[in-house]
């Protein structure tokens, strides 16, 4: 299972590091240390928490800036595997994408909940590229 420094899992959720420290020490997502000592964030916690945090309103106080043909690095929430295709649910700070993919795909690009990926959003496709 994927871990997540405090930086990398702020970026995940489209906050300063400072803010995911504060909520790391506020108890709001657990975090452990690393044979280095830096903090990290299990990635099966942090997919749970940007769940929680996207469903309560402005989590950092600013307004989403992006266009529908950005590409949005989030976190891996949830995902659904038929015999041919797949559901895959992102998590990138306040927006919740969700993608319809070949099996095949899921599997090569090792998409499981808590893993980092990209969605590419053009039009109404959802494309999602591995971090």
């Amino acid at each position: 299972m994927p871990s997540y420094t405090i930086g990398q899992a702020a970026r995940l959720l489209g906050v300063s590091p400072d803010t995911a420290r504060r909520w790391a020490d506020a108890g709001r997502v657990a975090t452990h240390r690393d044979e280095a000592g830096r903090r990290l964030v299990d990635g099966r916690d942090l997919a749970a928490f940007s769940v929680e945090i996207a469903q309560s309103a402005d989590p950092d106080g600013e307004p989403s800036r992006t266009s529908v043909r950005n590409a949005f690095p989030g976190i891996v929430t949830a995902v659904k595997l038929g015999d041919v295709a797949a559901q895959v649910e992102i998590q990138a700070g306040p927006h919740r994408l969700v993608s319809l993919v070949t099996r095949e795909a899921v599997e090569e690009l090792g998409l499981e909940v808590g893993a980092e990926a990209v969605a590419r959003v053009k039009s109404t496709n959802v494309h999602i590229d591995r971090a």
